[in-house]
């Protein structure tokens, strides 16, 4: 072969390398050694998401044949992160965090389902201080949100408390972040804040639980419905798992013993389908409250 035909056949082989790479790279992403890696906001203590999740992963395992790991992280921009630079294949997000997360991963973030509550989800108010009876009455008084970015702990009440006039770094006397809606309820029980807000699932499980004495600690106004919480995938993952995810979690069904097991622990009637337009209305609140441009 001449020097000139070998380096043609150099240029055709390499070209044709870059061409498989080129198309390999457009295909839809798989997660990674047939593992799923699922991950959730720390809006509970990790223990708890760990056992909530517990039985979920082996549904999961069971339905896609894949293996499920569960990391728990230790704040919620971790999990919006982890998403978008896609070390993480699917993530149970509150409506905040799945707006960040739809803009860090530039509009590819895919919210498949929610809980039927979801769709008319609310934050309680609550307090120990027998001065407070309503909205108006924590004017100088001092208050705990849940985690920064939490929808229902912190980023919806804020929106419902400046449409009820109210300011909370102006009017309240201090803001405090407890970290989690299970941390707020200790914060107010403990007297480190005279009021708190969380969402409404926590404060129902908490108080079926007895972990809140509410002779003590009391619920004093309730927010609007809202959108919250959701299950979003990466949106370069294999569209066939997605379905098989979304499929997944709709086919589980009350009336199985194994499956409501499943529900109860995620505090669910049944999943539903859901779609990034029903979060529309929580970008909205967050440029409102100063939390998005």
């Amino acid at each position: 072969m001449s020097h000139t035909s070998a380096r043609r056949l150099a240029l055709k082989q390499a070209l044709s390398c870059a061409l498989a790479v080129s198309s390999l790279s457009a295909l839809p992403a798989l997660a990674a050694d047939n593992v799923l890696r699922v991950s959730a906001i720390p809006d509970e203590a990790p223990t708890e998401l760990q056992r909530k999740f517990a039985p979920l992963g082996k549904y999961l395992e069971a339905q896609t044949g894949m293996k499920v790991v569960f990391t728990p992280v230790t704040d919620y921009a971790a999990v919006v992160e982890s998403l978008a630079t896609r070390k993480l294949d699917l993530a149970w997000l509150g409506g905040f965090t799945f707006v960040q997360a739809r803009i860090r991963t530039n509009g590819t973030a895919i919210p498949i389902v929610q809980r039927e509550e979801d769709a008319r989800f609310t934050s309680k108010f609550i307090t120990a201080n027998p001065q407070v009876k309503e909205l108006a009455d924590l004017k100088g008084k001092s208050f705990a949100f849940g985690a920064p970015s939490s929808t229902s702990g912190s980023l919806m009440p804020r929106f419902f408390l400046q449409q009820a006039g109210l300011n909370p770094e102006k009017d309240f006397r201090n803001v405090a972040f407890s970290g989690a809606h299970d941390a707020t309820v200790a914060f107010v029980a403990a007297g480190r804040a005279e009021a708190g807000v969380l969402n409404a699932s926590v404060w129902d499980k908490l108080v079926e639980e007895k972990k809140v004495d509410t002779s003590k600690v009391r619920v004093f106004a309730t927010t609007p419905p809202y959108f919250d919480y959701n299950w979003t995938v990466r949106g370069d993952l294999d569209p066939a798992l997605v379905k098989k995810l979304t499929q997944a979690f709709l086919q589980l069904d009350p009336a199985k013993p194994e499956h409501k097991a499943i529900l109860d622990l995620q505090r669910a009637a049944k999943f539903i389908p859901t779609e990034a337009r029903n979060y529309v209305g929580i970008e909205d609140a967050a440029k409102s409250a100063g939390l998005l441009k």
